[in-house]
């Protein structure tokens, strides 16, 4: 998908492997996507709230192959719509796949968010139905080898671990992961991608991340529209973002910037076929 003959092999290049372009306003999201290729970032990777959600970010995918690459599913922190609603879903990636069309499984997961809100406030929380969901969407990706963007932080890590290694799925990527050592273990052994958001910047406990991950699974994210704190305060969040984030991972690896970001960047694009 990204072209990559005519580039100088001295200039940096980026990855934001996690985005919601539909979030933003329709009319920002057209000059979004060209300051990104301004800035250098060669390509995002548009995941998904819902149905709704796919089919916009599939537009964009269809109009900027070259710059956006799609990911379809529904994101877990809100509440399960009725069955029919998901078979909708599935029949729309079913048909996708058919078609033979470029696109990963995203963004989808477990409602850790949701849930420990709710337990918090002394109210009983089912995730049952968010666990078989996600079974169904790592089962799909198993089915047709592409890879899935799991939202699943602290212990909701293990029990998406449980399902990956359950249907024997190879290609996952958690996104903005936040854990204790024993997951981490298990998610490197797995060879499952984590994605790095410009918090890292401030927050001991990614950079601590950071320094324990292989660089050869790492990649970088936005997450944007989400807003940011320390320098990004106040800033709207833009895929330009990722290059103080690769910067940093140099920094914590102790390695040279360019260095990191040329993995960085192709770690990225092996892992989603760019």
């Amino acid at each position: 998908m990204i072209q990559t003959t005519n580039r100088s092999t001295n200039r940096l290049r980026y990855i934001d492997a996690h985005l919601h372009l539909d979030l933003y306003a329709a009319a920002d999201q057209e000059p979004l996507l060209e300051e990104a290729a301004r800035e250098d970032v060669e390509a995002v990777v548009a995941v998904s709230m819902h149905l709704e959600s796919s089919r916009k970010v599939r537009e964009w995918a269809l109009r900027m192959p070259e710059r956006v690459m799609p990911a379809y599913g529904f994101h877990p922190e809100q509440p399960l719509p009725a069955n029919a609603e998901l078979d909708q879903l599935f029949a729309w990636l079913q048909e996708r796949n058919a078609a033979g069309e470029q696109f990963a499984i995203g963004e989808v997961g477990l409602p850790y968010y949701m849930r420990t809100e709710a337990e918090e406030a002394g109210a009983a929380f089912d995730e049952s139905g968010h666990l078989a969901l996600l079974e169904r969407f790592v089962r799909f990706a198993a089915e047709t080898d592409r890879p899935i963007v799991l939202h699943a932080v602290y212990e909701d890590a293990d029990k998406a671990l449980e399902l990956l290694e359950k249907h024997r799925v190879t290609r996952a990527h958690f996104h903005w992961f936040k854990g204790a050592a024993a997951t981490v273990e298990r998610m490197i052994s797995l060879g499952c991608m984590v994605s790095i958001t410009p918090d890292v910047i401030y927050e001991t406990e990614i950079q601590s991340l950071v320094r324990s991950y292989p660089l050869a699974l790492l990649m970088t994210e936005t997450d944007g529209p989400w807003p940011f704190e320390g320098p990004f305060a106040g800033h709207g969040t833009k895929p330009g973002m990722v290059r103080a984030v690769a910067e940093t991972i140099a920094a914590v690896k102790g390695i040279a910037p360019e260095s990191a970001a040329e993995t960085l960047y192709r770690n990225a694009v092996r892992f989603y076929g760019l």
